[in-house]
């Protein structure tokens, strides 16, 4: 159920909102970012923590109206790895304030660290960030990461991250 909640909060929010206030929100001409951070997995459960790193590739091509492309990979010091794919969208809360709910499905390696229940992993959730003059972010995220019930067992993990995103252009 936790899977399906970013895209439902993504279609309410398309379909309830006027085109001209939906296009000063979402899918404004912004830079493409690499998004680096650090975080805590297992941050609400506790029965298996580790330090996560992440980086990801966030494009602004505006795919399916409002939504981008996103890729990235993490790794806990539990050797734990998770490499995904996905959408994301940007939505802008005056010029300096910026909301990134997504959501993607990967492939998660368990290394020592928490057994997620199988290979096929999906994560969802969002990242709060202010927006600098030069575009670039700084922000806190939290995700969910979960099987969707595919595996014998889904226990499910939050991350708790602060990330960094620095614009670039080459993706245009």
């Amino acid at each position: 159920m936790k899977n399906w909640c970013a895209g439902a909060a993504l279609a309410c929010l398309a379909a309830f909102l006027p085109d001209a206030a939906l296009a000063q929100l979402v899918g404004r001409d912004d830079a493409a970012h690499v998004s680096l951070g650090i975080g805590y997995f297992d941050a609400f459960q506790q029965d298996d923590t580790a330090v996560e790193v992440r980086a990801e590739l966030r494009s602004n091509w505006h795919v399916l109206g409002f939504l981008d492309p996103f890729i990235g990979a993490s790794a806990t010091t539990d050797g734990s790895v998770y490499g995904f794919f996905g959408l994301k969208t940007d939505i802008y809360l005056g010029d300096r304030f910026v909301v990134t709910p997504s959501a993607a499905v990967g492939a998660f390696g368990r290394g020592s660290g928490k057994d997620l229940g199988s290979t096929l992993e999906f994560r969802t959730g969002a990242e709060f960030a202010w927006r600098f003059e030069d575009r670039s972010r700084l922000g806190l995220a939290i995700h969910h990461i979960s099987n969707a019930s595919v595996g014998d067992i889904n226990p499910g993990t939050e991350i708790v991250a602060i990330v960094y995103s620095i614009p670039i252009d080459f993706l245009r």
